[in-house]
């Protein structure tokens, strides 16, 4: 019987040896069949060699292994603190330093974030809607939230874990181009987010173009359940790739997705590169403005930064007419969730800091600034980040590949693959079922207190109660030459507009205050 498993073996090997040696695809597999089969294995198990056993701590990307294990221990709860010192080059270009006052800001006893209270209650000191007189305006509980990411990017059981962990601290979460599913309807408040596709709010005419219909919209959105939807955002463009469209593969697409998607399922879903609902800023403008005309909630844009002109225009209408978006997420360039060329991720549209500086600087200087929420999306999920982020004029951080990280992602990049080995980057039931919702709802809970609660400290630690009082002053950047540090106001050359705000106690009591009384925090 040995003698027969041996021979049966030695058969098969033979068998695959001739087949590479008559192959024509591959000519180191033609040429050496054992060791070109090799060599794909050894290409294979390069990046996790060097992941675990190789790289150091600071030195990966997008995120090295030093803030991948932060995001873990916090969501864990266990010591996320560094001992004998950080290891962080101090000195490199870049690098940020937060200058504390010698008098932080004192807590008093009857301080909203006391024990009887939410202790990482941090909500956003800006109302989404209030400039344009919404009907209904909008102030986010939390100004830590989750980013755009759709039902088809990322598994039933991933969205499911982060809307509980979401409902549980206060987030909203945003529901990515894909519509509006089950999965995001968990107890969070839910931003609709509207790409080119118009998944969920839009039709399929006989040119084979999706194009937006409100009653549509009307239907699978805001009559099916009312009250959930606080906020439309419409993307013109990612940071994974800004002027690209998206695929959604037909294995990926099953029914439940394209009913919820509205198209046909088992089929390419094509997302377009440009709307089909505008074509210009005026058209945007007027599409705003329809929207929020219809459904009542404020509506903003998401983009990536590139070429400045369109902004401009954006900005004069906005000062002329009293009309335009209530929010603006600006979306870093160093790509995100979304699978992307590497042309595309590498080179096109502006890092965040870049980007979100020219933008935020046009709206400052027309007097625009104060009463537009501002959005900021791009690896921002730590402290120091967050604080430099308020610093520089943002209102609300959305995280995405940071919260994907806190429910169990490893960074194994393989997105695009439909294998992803935690189950929150796939549609593969087999690989979805390591992943439990309500354990990994917690974690993400966690990560998000734990968050909040170092970015209070900090706050408190410049001598102020809540970070959207922090001014570009506030922070050093290193120059990398000659060892010298200069603040992100001279590096920027512009001065952040101040952001009214009175007390936490203010915004408790504030009758705009939506996630308020909603979430109580679960996880305190």
């Amino acid at each position: 019987m040995t003698n027969a498993i041996i021979y049966s073996l030695i058969t098969l090997l033979l068998v695959f040896l001739l087949k590479d040696v008559f192959q024509k695809k591959n000519s180191v597999i033609r040429n050496f069949p054992l060791l070109g089969r090799l060599r794909y294995l050894f290409i294979a198990l390069g990046p996790p060699i060097r992941q675990y056993f190789i790289a150091s701590n600071r030195e990966e990307l997008p995120f090295n292994r030093s803030q991948r294990n932060w995001i873990d221990h916090s969501a864990n709860r266990t010591n996320n603190y560094e001992g004998f010192g950080t290891d962080k080059d101090m000195y490199h270009p870049g690098h940020v330093f937060i200058n504390p006052t010698m008098f932080p800001f004192k807590m008093e006893s009857d301080h909203i974030n006391d024990d009887k209270n939410d202790p990482y209650f941090i909500p956003s000191a800006k109302v989404m809607g209030l400039r344009h007189k919404r009907k209904y305006p909008y102030r986010p509980y939390s100004i830590i939230n989750i980013s755009a990411m759709s039902y088809g990017s990322l598994s039933k059981k991933a969205q499911e874990a982060l809307n509980r962990g979401a409902a549980m601290v206060g987030c909203y979460h945003n529901t990515g181009e894909g519509g509006l599913s089950p999965y995001h309807r968990q107890g969070a408040d839910s931003i609709f987010h509207m790409g080119t596709g118009y998944y969920g709010c839009g039709i399929t005419a006989a040119d084979g173009k999706r194009y937006f219909d409100w009653d549509t919209c009307k239907e699978l959105v805001f009559d099916k359940y009312p009250g959930k939807v606080k906020a439309i955002e419409i993307k013109l463009s990612q940071g994974a790739k800004p002027g690209k469209g998206g695929v959604l593969p037909k294995e990926k697409n099953n029914k439940e997705i394209a009913e919820i998607r509205g198209v046909e399922p088992y089929t390419d879903i094509l997302s377009p590169s440009y709307h089909t609902a505008f074509s210009n800023v005026r058209e945007m403008v007027d599409f705003i403005e329809l929207l929020a005309e219809k459904s009542g909630v404020p509506v903003g844009i998401k983009s990536a930064v590139g070429d400045l002109a369109q902004w401009y225009e954006l900005v004069e209408i906005m000062k002329k007419e009293n009309k335009g978006p209530d929010f603006i997420t600006i979306d870093g360039g160093e790509g995100g969730t979304g699978a992307a060329p590497p042309s595309f991720a590498d080179h096109v549209a502006l890092p965040w800091v870049f980007g979100f500086s020219e933008v935020y600087n046009i709206f400052k200087e027309n007097g625009l600034a104060e009463d537009i929420t501002f959005i900021g999306s791009g690896k921002l999920g730590f402290p120091s980040e967050v604080l430099k982020a308020f610093s520089m004029g943002v209102d609300v951080i959305n995280i995405a590949r940071e919260a994907m990280m806190a429910i169990g992602c490893i960074q194994s990049q393989v997105c695009h693959t439909d294998k992803c080995p935690t189950g929150i980057a796939t549609q593969n039931k087999w690989l979805q079922r390591g992943l439990d919702p309500t354990l990994k709802s917690v974690r993400f809970g966690n990560y998000v207190n734990i968050l909040r609660k170092e970015v209070l400290q900090m706050t408190h630690a410049c001598g102020y109660e809540h970070p959207c009082q922090m001014k570009m002053i506030d922070i050093d950047i290193s120059c990398g030459d000659n060892n010298k540090v200069i603040t992100l106001e001279k590096a920027y050359n512009y001065a952040k507009h101040p952001v009214p705000f009175n007390s936490m106690k203010d915004l408790y009591e504030c009758e705009y205050l939506g996630g308020l009384g909603k979430h109580p925090n679960q996880l305190k």
